[in-house]
């Protein structure tokens, strides 16, 4: 039914004029009686119809407010007959108030409809402040900011007026949600600070003042928002000689509690605590120290840690032989360990505490795309991004929720939104200030970009597709190599105006008889952490934590988020209600619930209800088209056992994954996800799920902080 009306204009609550649309008018009742399950037909328009009428008969010569109209809406629905229609809409109204009033206490001019906790995160990490502390820009503003600092490089490589386009291209690319960089960007574009990137990798030296120029430079970094990945496989183990003093050296181990000091310290500007990646090679003599050395509450809390493991050592484990341990100060084996004792105690180390984690070191540097410059060690803080010594790596990622169309992947946006990506983070490496001169030079010779994902699992779900399924594998899979290949495709593009990386010659592409390429990498695929909050998604390739649950918003306030593929699914088929809602918060979980259908729990499935071996399939399938790594937590129940783990590590190995994560619940004193009775324990209220303010599903322990 159509909906004439001769009003022209409507006030918006902040007092802008805004053209008057009857459809939103018959859109909200709707909604209202599909919360109450009413069949609409043309039930919705025909009562706007008459809402619009006693509108027009009211504002016959003056120009209603957004208040006015939904006071008129109200009463039509009591009048007809649709009085739980009504409460409903009364109830959505009041909601929304409250949301309105939390962003006024909040203090941020909410420019883009975001929810609560994006703008209290935005707030808290990302919108520029003055002197004093206060707030000085919107949302929109913020990613205005951005996009001019990014569109400038553009005059370098064409006419200057094609700047400004590009500008606008960028903003809309993120204030659309659909592409989001990394936090660093986000910060300090546009500032005195000017550092771009997210992570970076340096070298740790076998000598005193090697190690102390290298933690001068991680606090150098993490003041400007980066962190920090190192391997301690060159320094002398614990007991050595050292010559100069005629001493002992304290081992590598020990220089890491001083870099986890210094962390601790230089909270990067106050906006997030510094995050570091610790690496040793397995067959260190210092090795059995490192993988226990996170036994003990409160050592390295800054650091996540990761044993680089090569094809040697696995092959060992499997035939159950002894191996070598290598002094690096002299190349000669000092010892023997059994492999398989050894991977025992990771195995341990890691359900007991989290970690450390597996780097497969050897798959990593047969990925390295310039193995004449060096081999890689180390990665950057959550993994993904495997370095060479100074490199920093630029991170963004595209919300794959918001690419789908009608249930189906709609590939000729994602196509666009891949080129404008990669044209994005090439031009980030230009604008950003460096911090250190030797990291602008191992950036720029091979300027390695990071495009990446969030929102798989959202996207999973409006496909119809569970997560814990062959189909989802497959689709992750398809997904990520048409990413791949458009990235190349356009970073070969750009090479073609603007000049491959300097380091392509000799590269693995140039090896290969490839075209010339701007970017040495262009995948990645990193946890997205708060960006994903911002984005209003899920993060990275994770599943969904948890359907409904408690958020703290701030210090005394509590919101109950749901994910709004479900409350949507719940209201169209006929079984939403608050109250389960509020039952589904005490659990986190749909599953065994008989008030949802069981179509419906199989499709909304949570990190703890799939077997752990589906986060690994799904890491391979998206490893297998990305060129640097796949962040990615395998998250266990607490009653997993060293078996699971085990199973996990040897299915990441084989499956060529190049490195693995797990994290089992309950085993980090702080964590940042509480489920059941702990939050009972510690608030003395009802069992619930909750998570705090930047909590977004990847890392239960709080340690992915991009």
């Amino acid at each position: 039914m159509r909906i004439t009306t001769t009003l022209t204009q409507i006030i918006k609550r902040d007092g802008r004029l805004e053209l008057f649309d009857p459809k939103k008018i018959a859109n909200a009742i709707g909604k209202a009686l599909k919360a109450v399950n009413k069949r609409d037909g043309d039930t919705a328009s025909r009562l706007a119809n008459i809402v619009v009428g006693q509108i027009e008969d009211k504002f016959e010569t003056g120009v209603p407010r957004v208040e006015d109209v939904q006071d008129i809406v109200e009463q039509v629905l009591m009048r007809e007959g649709y009085t739980d229609a009504a409460k409903a809409y009364i109830l959505y109204r009041r909601r929304r108030a409250e949301v309105r009033e939390l962003k006024r206490f909040i203090g941020v001019e909410d420019d883009l409809k975001l929810g609560v906790n994006a703008i209290n995160v935005l707030k808290r990490r990302y919108l520029a402040k003055d002197e004093e502390g206060r707030i000085i820009e919107t949302p929109s503003q913020l990613f205005r900011r951005v996009a001019r600092t990014v569109a400038t490089p553009d005059a370098n490589y064409g006419p200057p007026e094609l700047v400004s386009e590009t500008e606008e291209e960028f903003y809309n690319l993120m204030a659309s949600l659909e592409f989001l960089p990394n936090s660093p960007t986000l910060m300090n574009a546009g500032t005195p600070i000017g550092q771009l990137s997210a992570c970076f990798v340096l070298p740790v030296e076998d000598s005193m003042e090697g190690i102390f120029d290298t933690l001068k430079h991680m606090a150098i970094i993490h003041q400007s928002g980066g962190g920090t990945g190192f391997s301690f496989s060159k320094p002398r183990p614990k007991g050595d000689i050292v010559r100069s003093t005629k001493g002992v050296a304290s081992g590598p181990v020990s220089f890491m509690k001083i870099f986890d000091a210094a962390t601790d310290v230089v909270k990067q500007g106050g906006r997030r605590r510094g995050a570091n990646m610790g690496i040793l090679r397995v067959d260190h003599p210092d090795i059995l120290e490192f993988i226990t050395t996170k036994s003990k509450p409160g050592v390295l809390d800054n650091f996540n840690i990761s044993v680089a493991v090569t094809d040697e050592f696995m092959s060992a484990v499997r035939n159950d032989l002894e191996y070598d341990l290598i002094n690096p100060r002299t190349g000669k084996p000092v010892k023997k360990l059994h492999a398989r004792d050894v991977m025992e105690l990771i195995i341990t180390m890691a359900w007991q505490t989290g970690d450390p984690g597996l780097a497969f070191i050897d798959e990593i540097n047969r990925a390295n795309p310039t193995p004449h410059i060096g081999p890689m060690e180390s990665t950057n803080p959550c993994g993904e991004a495997p370095l060479l010594p100074y490199e920093s790596c630029n991170l963004g990622s595209i919300d794959l929720a918001k690419i789908v169309q009608d249930k189906e992947i709609n590939f000729g946006k994602l196509r666009h939104r891949v080129r404008q990506s990669v044209h994005f983070l090439d031009n980030v490496i230009d604008a950003s200030k460096f911090p250190l001169p030797e990291i602008r030079a191992a950036t720029q010779a091979n300027r390695k970009i990071g495009l990446g994902v969030m929102g798989l699992a959202d996207m999973l779900i409006q496909l119809g597709i569970p997560y814990d399924s062959d189909e989802a594998v497959k689709t992750s899979e398809k997904i990520m190599e048409f990413i791949f290949t458009e990235a190349r495709k356009m970073s070969q593009e750009l090479a073609s105006t603007r000049g491959p990386f300097p380091n392509f010659k000799g590269s693995i592409w140039d090896q290969r008889g490839d075209p010339p390429q701007r970017n040495a990498t262009v995948t990645s695929v990193a946890p997205t952490g708060t960006i994903s909050i911002i984005g209003q998604t899920t993060s990275g390739i994770e599943p969904l934590f948890a359907i409904a649950f408690v958020r703290e918003v701030m210090e005394g306030t509590r919101l109950v988020e749901v994910n709004p593929l479900f409350e949507k699914v719940a209201v169209e088929c006929g079984f939403y209600s608050r109250q389960l809602i509020l039952d589904i918060a005490k659990r986190g979980s749909v599953k065994g619930m008989d008030q949802v259908p069981d179509d419906v729990q199989r499709l909304f499935v949570t990190s703890m209800d799939i077997d752990p071996s589906w986060h690994v399939k799904i890491q391979a399938a998206f490893q297998r088209h990305c060129d640097n790594a796949v962040a990615k937590t395998v998250n266990l129940p607490r009653d997993a056992t060293p078996e699971d783990v085990r199973n996990i590590y040897w299915m990441a190995y084989d499956l060529k994954c190049k490195g693995i994560t797990v994290y089992r619940y309950g085993s980090k004193p702080e964590q940042v996800l509480y489920i059941g009775p702990i939050l009972a324990k510690e608030l003395g209220e009802d069992e619930l799920v909750s998570a705090d303010t930047e909590f977004a599903g990847g890392c239960p322990s709080g340690t992915c902080p991009f």
